[in-house]
């Protein structure tokens, strides 16, 4: 039997990636990367992966189509929004079941979206797209209050501001400014960094949806709940967790809703990731992308029990999806299970942790992982986009879950050093439960 071969476009390996590698080991699936790095270094990471650039997502899938001349692909996979335009291409060129080219893209910009969402009938606020020089004037612009601010292409809530009059409009679009325009964001040749998407705030509870599309039909996986209010100023997300507690009959309206986001985007193979928010008034769709859960949050998921009696994990989920293998409409585990994503504090430079033991011990816990680096300097929300760790919980019931997050991480205390003027950093103990 020939070995499967499956070409996984990612932006960094890291802790996702790893767990790709232990379930592609388990299946006997060859796994090959495809990262954003200098094509002149010589494998400094020694995972004989293809080096492309992103930001050039046709040049990429060409650099790829070469050197899959030397053997079959079955299968591609990606993760995060801007590998998978890249794996589009690729995909198309090689003849593999994945979605258009096209319609990726269209999920690079929140403002296709909400067009595409207007044009079929979903439920979308007022939007507008605004230019960031000269300073926009509200009141010229037909905007209402509260409204929200956000960069057009960026994810994980960065540079999302609430506003709730003038003068806070002028402030977060000021903010937004000097975030699209900072180095790091040039360098990584970001699209549609001189523009914003200014839209109605929607009132309600939120959820995400993790889902599975193929030959267009879309399968649910799971509804998250995020029990902390996300009403702003800004959006950083904290806690998902799963089963939904909502009605079944509101959780068919969410599955109703984003069957029909879906087939709006034209969604055609792979895994979809989706936000909503929920009110008297219905769902609404707030966006929707061709690409898993990120971070560590897949850990929060298991499916089964399979053939062997075992519990599988999303990554081998999606691995036997993407190589065509058996056991892909496995059902999600019925214990309740969730994750919180631990919040940064503040900006500064993060020292390190203490508590870990404790927060470890706390009764549903069963695993705590931080992510952040020593001496890295981490920036909170709105300019921040990455999170301090991961604690990850199970129970019988979606609440004792929440419970034993938010538990442990009161017991997290971490040291993060404020950036003052040069040469004067102040070290300041901050628990992570005060954020």
């Amino acid at each position: 039997m020939v070995q499967k071969r499956i070409f996984l476009f990612a932006a960094k390996l890291g802790y996702q990636t790893r767990s790709f590698e232990e379930a592609a080991k388990k299946l006997n699936v060859q796994l090959v990367y495809v990262t954003d790095r200098c094509h002149q270094l010589d494998d400094p990471w020694n995972d004989q992966a293809i080096a492309v650039r992103f930001e050039t997502p046709e040049a990429a899938a060409h650099t790829v189509l070469e050197h899959a001349k030397e053997s079959h692909v079955d299968g591609i996979l990606a993760l995060g929004d801007r590998p998978v335009v890249a794996a589009a291409y690729a995909a198309r060129g090689l003849g593999i079941a994945y979605n258009h080219p096209l319609v990726v893209e269209a999920c690079r910009s929140k403002l296709r979206m909400r067009e595409i969402f207007r044009d079929v009938g979903l439920n979308v606020p007022w939007f507008r797209k605004v230019p960031l020089q000269p300073a926009p004037e509200p009141a010229l612009l037909g905007v209402t209050y509260p409204c929200v601010l956000k960069p057009l292409s960026l994810s994980a809530s960065q540079g999302v501001i609430r506003a709730n009059d003038r003068d806070e409009f002028r402030a977060a679009t000021e903010r937004i400014r000097k975030l699209l325009d900072s180095a790091e964001l040039h360098a990584a040749r970001e699209p549609n960094l001189a523009h914003m998407i200014v839209e109605g705030y929607i009132p309600g509870e939120e959820v995400a949806v993790e889902g599975l599309v193929t030959n267009g039909k879309l399968r649910v996986l799971a509804i998250f709940d995020k029990p902390d209010a996300l009403t702003g100023p800004y959006f950083e997300e904290t806690i998902y967790v799963t089963s939904s507690r909502h009605s079944r009959k509101t959780q068919n309206e969410i599955e109703a809703c984003m069957q029909s986001a879906v087939a709006a985007m034209g969604f055609s193979h792979g895994p979809v990731h989706a936000e909503f928010r929920l009110n008297k008034a219905g769902v609404w769709p707030l966006e929707i992308a061709p690409r898993p859960i990120g971070g560590l949050c897949s850990r929060a998921l298991r499916f089964g029990p399979g053939a062997n009696g075992e519990w599988i994990g999303l990554e081998e989920l999606l691995l036997r999806h993407a190589a065509e293998l058996s056991e892909t409409d496995l059902a999600r585990e019925p214990q309740a299970s969730g994750v919180m994503m631990i919040p940064v504090p503040r900006t500064g430079v993060y020292e390190n942790v203490s508590g870990m033991e404790r927060a470890r011990a706390v009764d549903g816990i069963v695993d705590l992982t931080i992510t952040a680096r020593e001496h890295d300097t981490i920036a909170a929300w709105p300019e921040g986009s990455s999170y301090l760790g991961f604690l990850f919980a199970r129970a019988e019931k979606p609440e004792q879950v929440e419970k034993a997050l938010r538990k442990a991480n009161a017991l997290l205390e971490f040291q993060i050093k404020p950036v003052l003027p040069v040469g004067h950093p102040v070290t300041g103990q901050i628990k992570s439960a005060d954020a």
